[in-house]
């Protein structure tokens, strides 16, 4: 086995801040049931840059919700103009916060735009499909692919995992990721833990396990997805560890930690 680590290597996101891009998706988003945007003339906009936003053009935006928002603190400068910070009021539901608008801009497209806090809203969606967390960038590729490389995770030199037909989910920015069968992980050193995470291009999680070694806990170092996106079907059930927090093997060369 060669214990020289392995150079991490992995295409990164190549997008420069303020790009601005049409959207081609129909984008709706709902508070309490009822649907505050709908548009399809929304940009993608990267205020940094590893994902986008959604700026909503104001006419597409249910009238009536935004409030205005008093004070300096309610203005904010950026190269895409001046924003003031509004309330979201449906009912009984009251959101502080909730989006930013741009009445000018000398960005061609964005004036009239505001841009809203993803929790401000209930859910989002790309035309029928929820989205999470943020919007799926454009220039962002997930693939999962089946293999037979063989793959070993040790922490602390207790072996957690060991499999010869894992699921390679290669993900633009990310390390590559392994998803292994839970009849390959030996959970007797792994602990449920109550975390939830999310992922746009994924789902959410429904598993997290942290690993006890020599009295040790080492917090959330493997998940799963039981109900992942379709596009991401073969990681269903799977386990993946954080290359960042173990150390991995793949076809007997170890890997560097990311």
């Amino acid at each position: 086995m060669n214990d020289q680590p392995e150079p991490a290597a992995y295409p990164q996101v190549n997008v420069q801040v303020d790009q601005v891009e049409p959207v081609p998706r129909r984008i709706r988003a709902v508070l309490a049931g009822e649907t505050v945007l709908d548009t399809t003339r929304a940009h993608y906009v990267w205020e940094v840059p590893y994902y986008p936003q959604y700026y909503i053009p104001l006419a597409d935006v249910r009238a009536g919700l935004l409030v205005p928002e008093e004070g300096d603190a309610a203005f904010e400068e950026s190269s895409r103009g001046t924003a003031q910070r509004h309330g979201l009021r449906l009912g009984d539901e009251w959101r502080p916060g909730a989006a930013k608008v741009l009445p000018q801009s000398p960005v061609p497209g964005l004036g009239g735009t505001a841009r809203f806090e993803w929790g401000a809203l209930d859910a989002w969606f790309e035309e029928d499909e929820q989205v999470f967390v943020h919007p799926r960038s454009p220039y962002v590729r997930v693939d999962a692919l089946r293999s037979t490389r063989t793959v070993r995770v040790e922490r602390n030199g207790t072996v957690l995992a060991e499999s010869s037909s894992p699921v390679l989910v290669f993900e633009t920015g990310l390390p590559t990721r392994y998803y292994l069968d839970r009849t390959d992980v030996d959970f007797r050193s792994l602990v449920p833990s109550d975390t939830v995470t999310a992922c746009p291009y994924k789902g959410t999680t429904t598993g997290y396990w942290s690993a006890r070694i020599g009295g040790r806990l080492h917090p959330d170092l493997a998940w799963c997805y039981d109900f992942p996106t379709h596009q991401l079907a073969p990681i269903a059930g799977l386990v993946a560890f954080y290359n960042e927090r173990v150390d991995l093997w793949v076809d007997g060369r170890k890997q560097a930690r990311p």
